[in-house]
């Protein structure tokens, strides 16, 4: 088996994952005052929420160009691959992946498997890495698969974002939620449910919030019994993820926390200085 990696660009990976030769990553387009942007190609983390501060209109996102993913995918066929796996964010946010279902028994010559990791960011980009690696040991497409299910049921994050509105105008979360949130000036704790970004907990305050989570991801922690990385994620908002490592660090002396950001695809959804709090299986 020749298998090649795809990935989409809300996965938050090292540099050293970057540059696998298998690995291939299809960017995201955000489109802001009707200029379309392609994720960690014509736009990074670092310069999106500026532009994002100074636009005129809520800046959305698209799925990639459907000819872009056939065309990629030709393209390892030609290359000499007869499997892709292709490892992309939750179904509940974007209807990538089930686009590639529909699209799988079409490109002959190779046999594609696509995989919704009902997450995205850095617990992803923790899939994409073990895959990788899980394939440079020989292992079978099925195993692959197999142990990247086993990743996806011991995940779990946490988000507390700055303001509900940037989801629920992109229609990410129930509306009714956000009312909720305005009028009781609630900080609410939100997380993946299915895939999908649900509310679970409104809390009073953002410090309240905030140690709420640190509370809930150490719980969550101490009830899998499995190795266990944890990441903390923000939204150009350096100081308060490192902030959060320190009190978790106290917390749980055991566990190494990695930090990582938001980029602009999921920077559009959850807004400026969003903070989230993950754990994944190793």
């Amino acid at each position: 088996m020749k298998l090649a990696i795809v990935t989409d660009s809300t996965a938050f990976l090292p540099e050293e994952v970057k540059t696998h030769p298998d690995l291939y990553i299809l960017p995201i387009p955000v489109i802001i005052d009707g200029k379309i942007y392609n994720e960690d190609i014509d736009i990074h983390a670092e310069e999106y929420y500026d532009i994002l501060k100074n636009s005129k209109d809520f800046p959305t996102t698209s799925q990639p160009a459907l000819g872009e993913v056939v065309d990629l995918y030709e393209k390892l066929a030609k290359a000499g691959y007869d499997t892709i796996l292709s490892i992309h964010l939750s179904s509940g946010i974007s209807g990538f992946v089930n686009t590639l279902y529909s699209l799988k028994d079409s490109i002959e010559g190779i046999t594609i498997v696509p995989f919704d990791s009902e997450i995205t960011s850095m617990p992803m980009g923790n899939m994409v890495a073990k895959a990788l690696q899980l394939k440079d040991e020989g292992k079978t497409i099925d195993e692959i698969v197999n142990y990247l299910e086993f990743i996806r049921k011991n995940t779990k994050v946490y988000l507390i974002v700055d303001d509900l509105n940037n989801l629920v105008r992109g229609g990410r979360l129930t509306n009714g939620a956000a009312i909720i949130g305005g009028l009781l000036k609630i900080k609410p704790i939100l997380t993946f449910d299915e895939g999908k970004i649900v509310l679970h907990e409104k809390i009073r305050s953002s410090k309240k919030a905030f140690a709420r989570a640190e509370e809930l991801i150490i719980e969550k922690a101490q009830q899998l019994d499995c190795p266990l990385k944890f990441y903390i994620i923000h939204g150009n908002h350096l100081e308060a993820a490192l902030e959060e490592k320190a009190k978790l660090q106290a917390q749980y002396p055991s566990a190494e926390f990695e930090i990582g950001y938001f980029g602009p695809v999921i920077g559009t959804h959850l807004g400026e200085k969003a903070i989230g709090i993950a754990i994944s299986a190793e």
